[in-house]
């Protein structure tokens, strides 16, 4: 079983509890206005990653990795085949599990498929609901306020703060990437013509927070 992704990333801290990797499918239907990847929402253009390649990866990395995060795109679109990389991580490491979908829980729970609920059942975190640009707010792991945050099972105590997570910046080889929900909404585009202007390469490292 193959997964179409975008981007990988083997530590964050800004997206979820605790030290986590991140996988971001390629592809959503949703196509919200204000999508932070746009570049994300069509569903060719990903790389073809095999579920036991991905477990591999994540599989390899240090034990101050708890958990993974599935963002996109819309991780609901390829949901038989992250429910099958949760399973195949677990069976080795007890691993956090969180997802970013622009679907609603209750449609999830009510409408959603087969794979999309199996999918849903693994997941401690999620963060549901499409990003609305009018609404956008400095908020924990999510881009507006319209947004969900949904603790799932008993693994993670609701953070009793609501307050923007920070941004994570790199540079390698005079290219700047970042990850995580920008505090304010234009960040991007801001932040690009930014680094053009500077004559700086860049690369998006954010999760999709429709």
């Amino acid at each position: 079983m193959n997964l179409s992704v975008s981007r990988i990333a083997d530590r964050t801290e800004v997206l979820g509890p605790g030290i986590r990797a991140a996988l971001w499918v390629r592809g959503c239907p949703l196509n919200c206005t204000g999508c932070i990847s746009a570049e994300d929402i069509p569903f060719e253009g990903g790389t073809p990653w095999s579920v036991d390649d991905l477990a591999a990866r994540f599989l390899s990395l240090p034990d101050e990795v708890t958990g993974i995060t599935f963002s996109g795109g819309e991780p609901m679109a390829q949901a038989a085949g992250l429910a099958a990389l949760t399973d195949r991580i677990r069976a080795v490491r007890d691993w956090s599990v969180m997802a970013y979908s622009g679907f609603t829980l209750t449609h999830l729970r009510r409408h959603g498929s087969d794979d999309q609920r199996a999918l849903l059942s693994r997941l401690d975190v999620l963060v549901d609901g499409p990003y609305v640009r009018a609404q956008h707010a400095p908020l924990r792991w999510r881009g507006s306020r319209n947004q969900g945050l949904h603790y799932l099972t008993d693994r993670h105590r609701p953070d009793e703060r609501d307050d923007f997570a920070g941004l994570e910046f790199a540079v390698d080889d005079g290219r700047i990437s970042w990850i995580g929900v920008p505090p304010v909404a234009g960040f991007r585009s801001n932040f690009e013509n930014a680094m053009r202007t500077q004559g700086v390469n860049f690369s998006v490292e954010g999760p999709d927070v429709s």
